[in-house]
């Protein structure tokens, strides 16, 4: 079992906000007419992709110190200058200053995400030949699975298929997929950064469901954390849904709830 902490907690957000740096950042390249741009403020970053985009939020604040009022006012800014809510995802480990400030705004609570998480050892779980890395090829059938996948729907316009190109295209991200019967069936990725393996972006396709493909895809990733050496993994699921039970099924545990408030 290990120490659900401060420290864990630092190394985990600070691996979620390098994720995002990194997506915005593949779609400065890809997309610069979306005008996405990260803010390095209050131990974490202000993160934009996109007006409607999920990953239009700030992660990793006061994870290294209180918050200050000045760091707020540059948060609201930047995302008022953009037209964009602001989304904070708050860790419970936080300096409390990031809840005060919170509180005295007005932010309100909006939901909640469970971080879990999972030591890894030498021995790797079983992976599946049905399941492997998307070749250099297949960036878009990637891209259309997850999307598709995770809209639940059978067709992407030109800008949901960007933000899973954005994905792709993150430094240091390994994408994966699931076949049935030599068709894309599921789609994940997962990032490596100083010996933490992030799981991210599961999804499959509706006529695939409840088939085992996102375990595999999850048995998959584990695989090749371990031969990259990592030692531990996480992942960050809704609570009490079926992403969450799959992945305490392979070994994971919940280790904090972080809460999204928005402005």
């Amino acid at each position: 079992m290990i120490y659900a902490g401060l420290n864990l907690a630092r190394r985990i957000e600070a691996a979620e906000a390098r994720n995002g740096v990194g997506c915005a950042e593949a779609h400065q390249r890809l997309n610069p007419g979306l005008g996405a741009a990260v803010l390095e403020v209050g131990g974490g970053f202000a993160i934009y992709v996109g007006v409607e985009s999920p990953l239009t939020h700030a992660v990793g604040l006061g994870m290294h110190g209180p918050l200050r009022t000045e760091d707020m006012d540059w948060i609201e800014e930047f995302y008022r200058a953009r037209g964009a809510a602001v989304s904070v995802e708050l860790c419970p480990l936080a300096d409390v200053s990031v809840i005060d400030l919170l509180g005295d705004r007005g932010y309100q609570l909006t939901e909640f995400n469970n971080v879990l998480v999972r030591p890894l050892a030498e021995t790797a779980p079983g992976s599946s030949g049905a399941v492997r890395r998307a070749c250099a090829n297949e960036e878009r059938l990637w891209a259309h699975t997850v999307g598709c996948g995770f809209l639940e729907k059978d067709e992407l316009n030109a800008e949901e298929v960007e933000v899973g190109r954005a994905i792709w295209h993150m430094p240091d991200a390994h994408c994966f997929l699931a076949f049935s019967n030599d068709r894309a069936a599921a789609g994940a990725a997962m990032a490596m950064h100083a010996g933490l393996a992030t799981l991210f972006a599961d999804a499959t396709l509706l006529g695939y469901r409840g088939a085992g493909w996102q375990s595999a895809l999850i048995r998959e990733r584990l695989c090749a954390a371990i031969a990259a050496g990592c030692d531990l993994a996480t992942a960050t699921t809704m609570p009490g849904g079926v992403s969450q039970r799959n992945y305490e099924r392979n070994g994971f545990h919940v280790a904090y709830t972080k809460a999204v408030l928005v402005r």
